[in-house]
């Protein structure tokens, strides 16, 4: 859920700053795509807010490329995900060296608004049952904020994106520009995105056939790996590289992961086993453990002798 959290209050911010600039300024850029190449040229000097609108995303997807690795829940599409944010990474960066910038902010806000209804549907489907109740406001919340999010993710990322920011740089940029520098390295990674746009839109497509079908009743993400799905394997418990130091989850994240499991599963046993010594010897107070000259437990009697094993002696 604090994952959900943060990512719903950033996406918020920076679509509705994208929004700010392309409809409350005196910008162009969104009703007139060709229009962010017209006074193109190297060097030229970028707007203050638009440079903050840069300088705010860019540390995100910075951020985004830690968090996937190491913090946030391994999931199906964690490997595409991790693509995305270095991909998103490189044209952030080299968008703002190139003067592209222009054409940045337009992807900026195609692509967040998709992610504002993601987070805010997988929050109210963690509100919608939680203190042993259900909420039907939580669970109509995230029924809509799914819809809504199906309908954006299409019309946003799969017809706007293509028409108006593809468009304008594979075709406008041209007739501008004649020697547009970087024209195939810009346009490569903007159609690498376009392609895993439509890979998410087919776990979006699945999800919506499952509801259709009757397979799902339930909103959840189809990405998340089920209990029985879960890529971790299950470690030996001779295998000293699989063991995790006292309070450190494993690597995966998942919930129910293997190891974690079969750590539990002895700590707890190591436990029982102390605790049923200690019953024994505070009932029995004659019962006593000595170490042998083999190293193993053994036991003596009031005479001193010693009996060979564990026993106790009346």
């Amino acid at each position: 859920m604090p994952e959900s959290a943060w990512k719903f209050l950033f996406y918020l911010g920076a679509w509705s700053y994208s929004t700010y600039l392309l409809f409350g300024t005196d910008y162009p850029f969104f009703h007139d795509p060709p229009s962010v190449f017209y006074d193109w040229k190297p060097g030229m000097a970028v707007p203050r807010d638009i440079a903050v609108a840069y300088v705010l995303q860019g540390s995100f997807y910075g951020h985004s490329i830690y968090a996937t690795l190491y913090l946030d829940a391994w999931r199906k599409d964690s490997v595409v995900m991790l693509v995305h944010h270095v991909v998103t990474l490189v044209l952030i960066v080299s968008s703002y060296a190139f003067r592209y910038h222009k054409v940045g902010i337009l992807v900026l806000f195609l692509h967040d608004i998709s992610d504002v209804q993601l987070e805010f549907t997988k929050l109210n489907v963690y509100f919608k049952s939680r203190g042993g109740a259900h909420h039907r406001l939580h669970a109509l919340a995230a029924d809509l904020g799914c819809l809504s999010f199906c309908l954006s993710w299409f019309w946003f990322r799969l017809y706007w994106f293509p028409l108006k920011v593809l468009y304008a740089t594979s075709y406008c940029s041209l007739r501008s520009v004649p020697d547009i520098p970087f024209y195939f390295f810009f346009n490569v990674l903007l159609l690498l995105l376009t392609l895993m746009n439509l890979y998410w839109f087919l776990y979006i497509v699945a999800f919506a056939a499952k509801v259709l079908t009757g397979q799902v009743r339930e909103l959840k993400d189809v990405r998340e790996y089920d209990t029985a799905e879960a890529p971790s394997p299950k470690p030996r418990k001779a295998d000293p590289q699989h063991r995790l130091p006292k309070g450190q989850r494993c690597r995966c994240r998942n919930e129910g992961c293997a190891i974690e499991q079969e750590q539990k599963r002895e700590t707890v046993s190591s436990n029982n086993e102390q605790n049923y010594e200690k019953t024994r010897e505070a009932r029995n107070p004659t019962y006593a453990l000595s170490e042998g000259p083999t190293g193993k437990a053994r036991s003596y009697g009031t005479d001193g002798r010693s009996t060979g094993g564990l026993s106790l002696i009346s």
